[in-house]
C-alpha cells in the first residue's frame, strides 16, 4: 500500500495560484494605482486620515486661512483633506503606503519562490533559508518604517499651516511585528540547519 502525502502537485499549483494572484494584486492596487495618481493619470489621493492631540480635540473643522486648501475634518481620528494637492504633495499622500505595498510585494515574491519548492516535496533547501532570513528584515524594516513615514510626510504636508498646530508629532511602534520578524528569523534558521541535516543524511547514503 502506498503512502498517502499530505501535501500533492495539486495543492502546490493552488498555493502558487493564490500568492501569484496576491503578488498582482498588491502590485496594481498598491503602486500602479497610487503612481498613476501621482502623476495625474488618475484622480490622485487627496486626503489622509491624521490624529489630532487631546487637547487640540477638534469638534468641527479646521480650515487654513493661508490659501493651502486643506482642511481638517473629524474629532479625535480626523481627516487631512487636500483641495488640490500639488505634486509633491501627492507623492506625500501616497508614499507611506507605497512603500508599504512595495515591502509586502516582496515578501510575497519570496514566498512564491518558496511555494515552487514545494513541487519537490522538501522545502528545507538552502535558498528558503536565505528567503526567509530576508522575509524577516523586511518585516523588521517595515515595523520601523511604518510609523514613521505616516507621521513625518504628515508633518512636512501641514509644515506652515494652520492645521500643524492641531496634528502632534507623535511616533508609536508596534511590538507586535518585531516580534513576527524575531520569529521569522528563527524559523530561518531552523530552515538552514534542516537544510544542512539533509544535505549531511545525503552524504552518509
Amino acid at each position: 500500500m502506498g503512502v498517502k502525502h499530505w501535501w500533492n502537485r495539486t495543492d502546490s499549483r493552488l498555493l502558487e495560484a493564490l500568492l501569484g494572484l496576491a503578488v498582482l494584486l498588491d502590485a496594481v492596487f498598491g503602486v500602479v494605482l497610487p503612481v498613476l495618481g501621482v502623476t495625474g493619470l488618475i484622480d490622485p489621493v487627496a486626503n489622509r486620515e491624521v490624529e489630532v492631540g487631546t487637547v487640540s480635540r477638534l469638534t468641527g473643522t479646521v480650515s487654513d486661512p493661508a490659501g493651502h486648501g486643506m482642511t481638517l475634518n473629524g474629532t479625535r481620528r480626523a481627516e487631512l483633506v487636500l483641495a488640490h494637492p500639488d505634486l509633491g504633495q501627492r507623492v506625500l499622500l501616497v508614499l507611506p503606503d507605497v512603500i508599504g505595498s512595495l515591502f509586502l510585494l516582496l515578501v510575497l515574491v519570496l514566498l512564491f519562490q518558496m511555494a515552487r519548492t514545494l513541487r519537490g516535496g522538501d522545502v528545507f533547501v538552502p535558498r528558503n533559508a536565505r528567503r526567509l532570513t530576508v522575509i524577516g528584515l523586511t518585516v523588521l524594516v517595515q515595523a520601523v518604517l511604518s510609523p514613521v513615514l505616516p507621521t513625518l510626510t504628515t508633518a512636512l504636508l501641514v509644515r506652515n499651516t494652520a492645521v500643524a498646530e492641531r496634528i502632534p508629532f507623535t511616533i508609536t511602534f508596534s511590538g507586535e511585528y518585531i516580534l513576527l520578524a524575531l520569529l521569522l528569523l528563527a524559523l530561518s534558521e531552523v530552515f538552514r540547519r534542516g537544510a544542512r541535516l539533509r544535505a549531511d543524511t545525503e552524504g552518509l547514503v
